[in-house]
């Protein structure tokens, strides 16, 4: 049985960007009589290009080598001790009862690390919210800013997968970098256009190769 916690190499930006509320997200001007003036800007980009992004990239790699060293510690466990279980098993040295014994505790251990296999899944999700949260309170915080500043009516969200997404628009609506300049960022790569794909998620954990022995 090997259960693996893939290390996050690239932080999923999608997933952070589904994080701010589309209520939230329209930034309605304080002048109610003026024209309806609608942008647009891709939360993706804009937090791939601060300077924060490293250091959360850092943090939750740090956080999975955790996870994964302290599965790695009960998988040798459960190896170990089923190979002992095999081998006693084969040469007839156990009697009936310290071989369903063995069998029950051997069980354990495979529940024990199905379930901190989902538990660290989970945690590291948590994980991820937790260091994303005053980002993109940041980032809401100047998409404000810049649409009271600018008179826009409201902003939408560009990336795929995110709701409401936006089809088509034109390069004047996309307030993008000056969500960053706001910030006091300099981009250093051009926003993507409203039809950009993000990637996919990457934190799959595989299926089991070995499995303890049913008691009989």
């Amino acid at each position: 049985m090997n259960f693996r916690i893939k290390q996050v190499k690239t932080l999923h930006l999608t997933f952070a960007a589904a994080l701010l509320v589309v209520g939230s997200f329209f930034a309605p001007t304080a002048h109610a009589q003026a024209p309806l003036k609608i942008g647009y800007t891709s939360v993706e980009y804009v937090l791939s290009q601060m300077p924060e992004r490293k250091q959360i990239e850092s943090d939750l790699k740090t956080y999975s080598s955790q996870l994964e060293a302290q599965l790695k510690t009960k998988q040798t466990d459960f190896d170990t001790k089923l190979k002992a279980y095999q081998q006693a098993s084969q040469g007839g040295a156990m009697t009936d009862i310290v071989k369903r014994d063995k069998e029950k505790e051997l069980q354990t251990l495979q529940q024990g690390l199905q379930e901190f296999s989902q538990t660290a899944q989970q945690s590291l999700q948590q994980k991820q919210q937790q260091l994303l949260s005053p980002v993109l309170d940041k980032i809401q915080k100047n998409i404000d800013l810049v649409a009271n500043e600018s008179g826009y009516s409201y902003v939408l969200n560009s990336d795929a997968g995110s709701s409401p997404i936006l089809l088509h628009g034109p390069k004047e609506g996309d307030i993008s970098d000056l969500i960053l300049k706001k910030m006091g960022i300099t981009p250093t790569a051009p926003a993507p256009t409203p039809d950009a794909k993000p990637s996919t998620p990457a934190m799959p954990v595989s299926s089991p190769a070995k499995t303890a022995p049913k008691k009989k």
